[in-house]
C-alpha cells in the first residue's frame, strides 16, 4: 500500500501543480487536503484488481488517482461545520480550519470534478467506450445511487432507531460503493468476464462493510493519535452505526464474518489476488 500511495502522490502533483496566479490560494487548499496522508484504500484496491488482468499499470493508476480525488472531496466535505465539522483529519487540521468554509467547499468541488476530467483526457490510453464506462460508474458510486446518498441517510438517521438492514444498506452507500468501484475498475478496464466481475463485487461487498464496521469500532474504542480525528463523535451524534446497533462485541464477530467472506469471494483467482486477500485481513486488525 506504500508503493501504491506514493504513485497516487507523485500523480497527484502532476494534476495539482502549484500556481503563482489569482488562484494560488485555491490550489494549496486542494493539494492541502489530497497530497499526502491517508491508507489510500481505494487506489489499491484498483491497481491490485486491474493487475489481476495485466492492465497497463498508466491506465490503472489514471483511474486510481481518479478514484482518490473523488474520495479526497468527499472528506473535504464531510469535516465541514454543516456536516461531521471535524476539526483534525489525518493527524492535521482540517481544509476549512486552515482555508475557510467558503474556500473548503470550492476545493472539494474542484477535487470532484477534476476525477472525471482526468479520467477522460484523451492521453490515457484507454479506450472511449471504456473511458464511458469507468465515468458513469464512478459517477453513480459517488453521486445519489452510492456515496452522497449514503450520507444523506446518515445525516437523516440520527438519533433515530434504524434496523440492521438498514444501516447495512446505508453503509453500502456511504461507503460500500465508492470501495465497490474501485475494485471493478480493474475488470472494466480489460473487459472482463461477467463471472468475474460478479466474484469482485462480493470481495467489495464485504470489503467494505468489514471496513466500515471497523472504522466504526475505531470511533468507539481507538486512540486519537493513532487515528488521526477526533473520536467517539458518531456514538454521541447519534449516528446509526452496525456497533451502536449490535454492540462492540457482535460488531467484531460481523466484521470477521465479513473479512473471511472477502477472502473466500477470491477462491476463483490464483496467487495474482494475493494480496487483495491480505489487505481484507490487515483492514481487520488495523488501528487507524
Amino acid at each position: 500500500m506504500a508503493e501504491t500511495a506514493a504513485a497516487i502522490d507523485q500523480e497527484l502533483g502532476k494534476v495539482l501543480p502549484e500556481k503563482e496566479d489569482r488562484r494560488g490560494k485555491l490550489i494549496k487548499s486542494l493539494r492541502y487536503s489530497a497530497i499526502g496522508g491517508g491508507k489510500r484504500l481505494r487506489p489499491f484496491l484498483a491497481m491490485q484488481s486491474a493487475r489481476l488482468f495485466s492492465v497497463p499499470q498508466t491506465q490503472a493508476l489514471c483511474v486510481a488517482t481518479a478514484i482518490e480525488l473523488v474520495h479526497c472531496y468527499s472528506l473535504v466535505h464531510d469535516d465541514l461545520p454543516a456536516m461531521d465539522d471535524d476539526d483534525q483529519r489525518r493527524g492535521k487540521p482540517t481544509n476549512h480550519k486552515i482555508f475557510g468554509d467558503a474556500l473548503a467547499i470550492l476545493a472539494g468541488d474542484g477535487l470532484l470534478t477534476m476525477a472525471f476530467e482526468l479520467l477522460n483526457r484523451p492521453d490515457t490510453g484507454i479506450q472511449p467506450e471504456i473511458r464511458s464506462e469507468l465515468t458513469f460508474e464512478l459517477a453513480k458510486s459517488a453521486g445519489i445511487c452510492g456515496m452522497i446518498g449514503g450520507q444523506a441517510i446518515d445525516i437523516q438517521a440520527q438519533h433515530q432507531p434504524m434496523a440492521l438492514s438498514n444501516i447495512e444498506y446505508l453503509q453500502a452507500l456511504k461507503t460500500g460503493a465508492l470501495i465497490g468501484f474501485a475494485v471493478d475498475a480493474g475488470p472494466i478496464l480489460a473487459s472482463a468476464s461477467k463471472r468475474h466481475r460478479i466474484a469482485l463485487a462480493r470481495y467489495a461487498n464485504a470489503l467494505g462493510l468489514a471496513y466500515q464496521i471497523i472504522d466504526d469500532l475505531l470511533d468507539t474504542e481507538g486512540d486519537e493519535t493513532d487515528v488521526g480525528k477526533q473520536l467517539r463523535k458518531d456514538n454521541n451524534a447519534g449516528k446509526a452505526t452496525l456497533v451502536n446497533a449490535l454492540g462492540v462485541e457482535r460488531a467484531k464477530d460481523k466484521a470477521r464474518q465479513m473479512t473471511e467472506e472477502a477472502v473466500l469471494s477470491l477462491k476463483g483467482f490464483g496467487p495474482e489476488a494475493q494480496l487483495l486477500r491480505e489487505v481484507a485481513t490487515f483492514l481487520f486488525s488495523r488501528t487507524h
